[in-house]
């Protein structure tokens, strides 16, 4: 049974004894840095000087830096870069300026799980994670609430690290709702193991050739559309609010029954072998080398994929049939622009 943290096995007044440096202010910098402030905690931005994450930073009311100014300044330094990046900015720009005692902390394992960068001798390593993208952790702190974390420590040079982090975690609101301890293997392996194989590469890869299947077959695009991708949603929804169960509980029974006949069908022990061999290459780090590689090769397969994907007939539809619903105020155009892939 995992073990649990809430706010009452934190001492916030650690973290807000404490200079905190948050790297980057992305999808999660933005949220852990707003939180921090607003739980009484000395927080700075390392950022791109003139980038447009600064003026946003300025414009939340955070004080920036770049990010050798806020490592030379800070106690505590969270690292919210992308992976791809970590290891450079932390060698160039954080290493150089680290004293003893400091604590250098992560969102995601990666880097240090397959090496990419070392925890050097004399600084606490610790992660807090939340399960929930940036904007979600800012909503519901500012909501009263919050969004679980994974907590975990590598290395605890001074003693207490682990009660830095969790006070860390109880300042950005993620001890309202749970902190669950881990280690940076599990959280590294069993993140890149959901997404690959259910979440992001399982799910779109159904959906797609559900699609195609339908298409093929002679029914027209916008309904093969609303049934294998659109109605996902309510049926990810019933999951999230109270498991499969609900799911099915909420669904018709024919839906239900069509669930237990074909479902196995479709997703067979042969899919299960398979994801034994992805979760294999992610533990023995094949995965992150191929990612690694490609990133320091210009993303060369990395960019040819995502135009694949994005060409994909599913896509087109989609772009159509979204403008017809009234209360979806999200825009197609500019969400991949506006993905932060840099400080």
């Amino acid at each position: 049974m995992a073990e649990l943290f809430y706010d009452k096995d934190a001492d916030i007044s650690i973290i807000q004894g404490k200079k905190v440096a948050v790297i980057g202010y992305g999808s999660q910098g933005h949220a852990h840095a707003q939180n921090l402030r607003d739980s009484g905690v000395e927080v700075k931005v390392g950022i791109i000087i003139g980038s447009s994450f600064e003026a946003q930073a300025k414009s939340d009311g955070i004080e920036t830096g770049t990010t050798p100014e806020v490592s030379e300044w800070a106690d505590v330094i969270m690292i919210l870069v992308p992976d791809s990046l970590q290891r450079m900015v932390f060698a160039e720009e954080i290493q150089p300026h680290l004293k003893p005692g400091n604590m250098i902390m992560f969102a995601h394992g990666f880097n240090i799980r397959f090496g990419y960068i070392k925890a050097p001798a004399g600084v606490d390593i610790a992660m807090v994670a939340p399960k929930g993208p940036g904007h979600l952790v800012r909503r519901e702190y500012v909501a009263g609430r919050g969004v679980p974390v994974l907590v975990a420590v590598e290395q605890d040079e001074t003693g207490k690290a682990w009660e830095t982090a969790l006070s860390y975690a109880s300042a950005i609101g993620g001890l309202r709702a749970a902190g669950i301890k881990t280690t940076f293997t599990e959280e590294t392996e069993t993140d890149l193991f959901g997404e690959q194989a259910v979440l992001c590469g399982g799910a779109s890869q159904l959906v797609q050739y559900g699609f195609e299947v339908l298409t093929e077959a002679g029914y027209q695009p916008e309904i093969a559309y609303f049934e294998v991708l659109h109605e996902l949603k309510l049926i990810v929804d019933l999951m999230v609010e109270g498991g499969i169960t609900k799911m099915r509980w909420s669904i018709s029974d024919t839906a239900e029954y069509g669930d237990y006949v074909s479902g196995p069908r479709i997703i067979d022990a042969s899919v299960k072998a398979r994801m034994k061999e992805v979760l294999g290459e992610i533990q023995n780090g094949a995965f992150a080398k191929r990612f690694i590689d490609d990133q320091d090769n210009g993303a060369v397969e990395f960019k040819a994929l995502r135009a694949k994907g994005e060409g994909h007939p599913i896509e087109a539809v989609g772009r159509t049939l979204r403008k017809l619903f009234l209360w979806n105020k999200v825009e197609d155009a500019g969400y991949v622009e506006g993905k932060a892939q840099s400080q």
